[in-house]
């Protein structure tokens, strides 16, 4: 184990600190980040519907209420699950966002 030196340390002179020259890497927020991505979340909510419908539609087909074959059924659900996913994750991110809970922002959403 290192042995502990005992250095005085002292506080800088006032003309020797950076007090006002602060890093604007860190508070520069330009308006893109502010920007609600439309047409993002209109592809996310598309999404999560066309998940949510052909999981719906893989779970009657399993179930008997309609006619089709297991192959159709593992088609749809791959399908189903393909697109909710997706489609759930950017809905949830839009309207964690849009509530303006901490660590959610509309700048993580893709915009096209």
């Amino acid at each position: 184990m290192a042995a502990r030196r005992n250095i005085p340390y002292s506080v800088l002179p006032t003309e020797d600190r950076d007090e006002d020259n602060v890093d604007r890497r860190f508070t520069y927020t330009p308006k893109s980040l502010r920007r609600i991505p439309w047409k993002s979340i209109a592809l996310a909510l598309f999404l999560l519907l066309l998940g949510s419908s052909l999981l719906f539609l893989s779970y009657f087909i399993s179930t008997g209420h309609m006619e089709g074959d297991s192959s159709q059924v593992y088609g749809l659900l791959f399908l189903g699950i393909l697109a909710f996913l997706p489609g759930f994750y950017e809905t949830r991110v839009a309207y964690y966002s849009w509530r303006g809970a901490p660590g959610y922002t509309f700048a993580s959403i893709p915009d096209y």
